[in-house]
């Protein structure tokens, strides 16, 4: 299981069918090769019921997209943090747009998290809630703006100042977490845009799993990362 390191790539299959069952392995295959031949750290991640498979099968780092801030009992269709790590996962989203937690339910997940040796990357979409995360200490935070989220207009060209704004004010409040991008983040372009804005890398979704050629996709976001370590 391939580490994480900066510039980090994190593409989320969220529930896409082009990401589900058998071509949610075949993408993961896809994106271990351009990591492999770019040297850039890709992470995916899969739907619940592939985690395991998709772990155990290729190299690189593999993220839950979500996680409830529970102990083990009596939760039935909860999603533990000990299962994702069971499963050989290293990491998992948290509140992302599509799947909003509370405050206190974000802290009980991050700190359960980060006992099973989880990594944590929260998803936030304005300054305050940004500025409310980094005090939680997760391993990183992914500003997005929700209003961009798969339209093709990258978050780090159409806002960029969101995305400043929201670096300075994450390092002045916890300068160890890291600081990702997402929303729009659709080629290369916006990967070095993002990346010359302070953050450490993108989340991104639908302009890979749903592309006709995600590895060409891929290959044009590596090599734009690469281009600006």
């Amino acid at each position: 299981m391939r580490k994480i390191s900066y510039p980090l790539i994190i593409v989320n299959f969220k529930t896409y069918l082009e990401g589900t069952g058998d071509q949610a392995l075949s993408l993961s295959r896809t994106v271990e090769h351009v990591g492999l031949e770019t040297g850039v750290t890709i992470g995916v991640a899969p739907q619940a019921v592939n985690l395991m498979e998709i772990a155990n099968a290729v190299d690189v780092p593999v993220f839950a997209q979500h996680v409830d801030p529970y102990e083990p009992g009596s939760h039935t269709g909860a999603m533990l943090v000990d299962s994702v790590r069971a499963s050989g996962a290293v990491g998992t989203l948290i509140n992302h747009s599509e799947k909003k937690m509370l405050l206190a339910d974000m802290e009980a997940t991050i700190q359960r998290a980060s006992k099973v040796g989880l990594a944590t990357v929260v998803c936030t979409n304005n300054a305050a809630v940004s500025q409310a995360a980094a005090v939680l200490s997760p391993t990183m935070i992914a500003v997005e703006v929700p209003e961009l989220i798969g339209t093709g207009r990258a978050i780090s060209k159409v806002r960029p100042e969101v995305v400043t704004g929201t670096v300075n004010l994450i390092k002045r409040s916890n300068s160890s977490v890291h600081i990702l991008c997402g929303a729009g983040i659709s080629g290369g372009e916006d990967v070095s845009a993002a990346l010359k804005l302070g953050t450490e890398g993108v989340l991104l979704a639908s302009a890979v799993v749903c592309a006709k050629d995600p590895e060409k996709i891929l290959f044009e976001m590596a090599s734009a990362a690469v281009h600006e370590k």
